[in-house]
């Protein structure tokens, strides 16, 4: 017995970055300040004593260097040297030690990238898949939704839309500001029978986020995601259900407790929690659970094409009644976890190997991988 525990000993966790060509139907926004030419990933590899290896995400897109030096310099210290089968123990004692530098942010990015490998390896030991760890069973291959990036001009949307639709997507989601935006994508060729959400980034102040709401009442929304800036103003955010459009948000709080304040004040009729940002796949889970007892949807925000991703098919395969996950609408020149993180006809099988299911293409990984791994050895008692 002292044998196995020893070996689910941390040595090394490592980071690296993969840059990924994409192609979006459109001209590139920025992000967050920065042009947007390559889709990120920002890789967590973990690796126990015996030589067994997990690979997690943390988010992600333009906070990549932050999160990156948040894990490589703080939190991959912390790591070493412990049992990677403690997972409770482990976000117990890691998330207190950072919780002064931030409980939502870069450090709680970081280690959301390292539980999830975590996961991998506890599944990879068990010999099971992360979604019957999770207490869930085969349901097949989950429906996509189309999350389409913001274009800001409405042949594109319609455009894209269509695409979408003829690529099997039942579901669409546009990131627009714009009642004209969504009649477009409702009447572009092949949408007839599409649910269109709306997602505008916590866009609006509460009193435009209702003007908007009445205006959009009767366009049949599957929801509207974040209307409010800030996203913490929930009691702002629960005054736009007022309008009979189911209201989704989030992405951007902090954990249980978070959720937990959204619920409270009747804010939302969707929760969207994501497991890169939100302390990993057990945090995932507790929200469901608070989810469930109060009678409110999961619909997990998941705009990844690496580890988060994988680790979100298996969570909605384990956990969500209607299965459904976002896949963000691009055209990738290559990616090291394919075929995972594709669909065939706007649908995505759940690998069922052990763990995750699905360790990286090395050589693509290798090819598309931009700087150095940055890696932390633990070295005492080796």
């Amino acid at each position: 017995m002292r044998k196995r525990h020893w070996a689910m000993k941390i040595v090394a966790v490592e980071t690296c970055v993969v840059a990924l060509p994409f192609d979006m139907g459109g001209p590139k926004p920025a992000f967050a300040g920065r042009p947007w030419d390559n889709l990120e990933i920002l890789v967590v590899k973990v690796e126990t004593e015996d030589g067994l290896v997990g690979w997690g995400e943390a988010f992600g897109h333009a906070a990549i260097p932050a999160t990156k030096a948040a894990i490589d310099t703080i939190i991959a210290p912390l790591m070493l040297g412990r049992d990677a089968g403690d997972i409770q123990g482990l976000s117990r004692t890691i998330l207190h030690s950072l919780h002064l530098l931030g409980r939502n942010g870069s450090f709680v990015y970081g280690y959301s990238g390292i539980e999830i490998a975590l996961w991998d390896l506890l599944g990879k030991r068990a010999g099971l898949p992360l979604y019957r760890l999770l207490g869930g069973r085969d349901r097949g291959p989950i429906d996509g939704y189309a999350s389409l990036l913001a274009y800001n001009d409405n042949p594109l949307v319609a455009k894209n839309t269509a695409a979408a639709c003829a690529a099997g997507y039942r579901f669409i989601k546009l990131h627009e500001l714009t009642r004209a935006a969504v009649l477009a994508a409702q009447q572009a060729p092949g949408a007839a029978d599409a649910a269109i959400m709306l997602d505008v980034n916590c866009a609006w102040s509460p009193v435009v986020a209702r003007e908007m709401a009445a205006s959009l009442a009767d366009d049949g929304l599957m929801w509207l995601e974040e209307p409010v800036w800030p996203p913490e103003d929930v009691h702002g955010l629960a005054s736009v259900r007022a309008y009979g459009i189911p209201i989704s948000a989030g992405e951007n709080v902090a954990g249980l407790f978070g959720f937990k304040s959204l619920i409270e004040a009747e804010a939302i009729d969707i929760a969207q929690p994501s497991v890169t940002k939100i302390g990993g796949v057990q945090e995932m889970i507790r929200v469901f659970d608070l989810c469930e007892a109060h009678g409110v949807e999961v619909a997990p925000h998941s705009p990844y094409f690496g580890p988060g991703f994988v680790a979100t098919l298996h969570i909605i395969a384990a956990r969500m009644e209607k299965p459904m996950i976002e896949v963000l609408w691009l055209d990738m020149e290559a990616n090291p976890f394919d075929p995972w993180v594709r669909g065939q006809n706007g649908r995505f099988p759940v690998p069922q190997g052990p763990g995750l299911g699905c360790d990286p293409d090395l050589e693509v990984l290798e090819r598309y991988r931009t700087g150095d791994w940055a890696r932390n050895v633990w070295q005492a008692n080796r």
